[in-house]
């Protein structure tokens, strides 16, 4: 009998050495792993967090892991889904562009609040987030060109499986206990870019999580699935990608290098959607280089390659969520301040008037395909009839060209005084890029010291 989709990816999570990870793969994930916690500290003040924190709490759930802002505790479900909310609430945690979503945020939540609820290593946590990253990926680069653009959220329409294949590595749940749970999950998949720059965007990730430890641990507790719930007839192939062959890419799991080496994770420089950070790297640079600002400039011409601008929904925002899917908030804000931050998307701020007015002079279209590699190409027609054209391949931020663990630190810093969280941005990162030395209850401590 041949093997299903299910049973490939759980010989994979079961059979995964660990001692393939060097020390500067364990050092990525650990720095994913900061990203992720102090995007989160960011969030707490969002509506959404409120209100997410609010209905955790109504539901009476447990004490076993904590929510990563407020150092409460709920049950692993709730604080996964706190946390996983609050992580995505502000869009600046980090990205994958093979999955065109957030790997971390989809997986550290659920990993952190089982670890923490089991008094586990942060060294398997570690290896878990390897195994979650390299089954996320090796089904986006199968489906998720298509399934984005037809309008599912690939956070959590497939990093939902990476999430729920993490958790049962680090659970150890056998063969059988595994396909399950990825059985289990497929009953659970959801998340549509419909919901982009509203409230159910960023609980659309924090529902990853929830999804992912619902699956594992009901497996753990004898329920079972279909072993083709992936890849069936009926099955998620069919139902969420057309079909689509899978088992090309599944067969390749675990063969080197791993996705989390050859693919890599990247770390947003801005706190608003991917798609628009080439054009914000370029036109930062412009303002820089010739000294100009909104009132100079007469147009902006943005192209970019194929399906680049798929999740930009919004092109006359008039809030800071809908602000962070606008191409033509991006180049107004960038022009006008000389820098985007989180401060960026207070609703006042995208409801400036002189940035309203400008939005119509912001002209964005794509090229014909391929997706990659990725590029933006800006003209910048300014009022004095000069044009200021610049090409942007290198993205601050990428694999190619990461922020140095400093520039994380930083960016930490402004988390961490954006959410007036007490917390040294500093001490903390020490914490969490030495998280192989301690336990996850360890790390979480330091959330406790202010």
């Amino acid at each position: 009998m041949n093997l299903s989709a299910s049973e490939k990816i759980a010989r994979f999570v079961v059979g995964f050495d660990a001692a393939q990870l060097a020390p500067a793969t364990r050092h990525v994930i650990a720095r994913a792993t900061y990203d992720t916690m102090v995007c989160g500290l960011a969030g707490i003040d969002e509506p959404v967090s409120r209100n997410m924190l609010s209905y955790a709490r109504a539901q009476g759930a447990g004490s076993a892991a904590t929510v990563w802002a407020t150092g409460e505790r709920l049950s692993v479900e709730y604080a996964a889904l706190v946390n996983g909310t609050m992580a995505h609430a502000l869009d600046y945690d980090d990205v994958s562009s093979p999955l065109r979503g957030h790997p971390s945020v989809a997986m550290l939540p659920a990993l952190l609040a089982l670890g923490e609820s089991i008094g586990i290593a942060g060294r398997a946590v570690v290896d878990a987030f390897a195994v979650g990253f390299e089954v996320t990926l090796k089904l986006a680069r199968a489906i998720v060109d298509d399934q984005y653009a037809k309008g599912w959220h690939s956070t959590a329409s497939i990093a939902t499986f990476g999430a729920t294949a993490a958790c049962a590595h680090l659970l150890g749940l056998d063969l059988a206990c595994t396909t399950h749970a990825l059985g289990v999950a497929v009953s659970q998949i959801s998340g549509t870019r419909q919901n982009f720059g509203t409230m159910s965007k960023p609980f659309q990730a924090g529902l990853a999580n929830a999804a992912a430890l619902r699956a594992v641990l009901l497996a753990q507790a004898g329920f079972d699935a279909s072993r083709l719930a992936m890849d069936g007839g009926h099955g998620y192939t069919v139902l969420y990608a057309d079909g689509q062959d899978i088992h090309g890419q599944l067969d390749t799991l675990g063969s080197l290098p791993l996705e989390i080496d050859s693919a890599g994770i990247e770390v947003k420089k801005y706190p608003l959607c991917y798609a628009t950070h080439r054009t914000i790297d370029g036109l930062l640079d412009i303002v820089a280089a010739h000294r100009i600002t909104l009132s100079d400039v007469e147009r902006v011409d943005v192209r970019t390659n194929y399906r680049a601008t798929v999740p930009l929904i919004y092109h006359r925002p008039q809030t800071g969520l809908e602000a962070k899917f606008s191409m033509e908030y991006a180049v107004a804000t960038a022009l006008h301040d000389g820098h985007v931050n989180l401060a960026s998307f207070d609703d006042a701020a995208v409801q400036r008037s002189a940035l309203q007015a400008f939005f119509d002079k912001v002209r964005v279209s794509e090229c014909e395909p391929p997706m990659f590699p990725r590029w933006a190409q800006l003209d910048v027609r300014l009022r004095d009839g000069r044009l200021l054209p610049l090409r942007i391949e290198r993205l601050r931020g990428s694999t190619e060209y990461p922020l140095s663990d400093a520039e994380l630190v930083q960016k930490g810093a402004d988390c961490c005084a954006f959410g007036h969280s007490g917390i040294s941005a500093e001490a903390f990162a020490s914490a969490c890029f030495s998280i192989e030395e301690q336990s996850v209850r360890q790390l979480m401590a330091q959330l406790a010291v202010a």
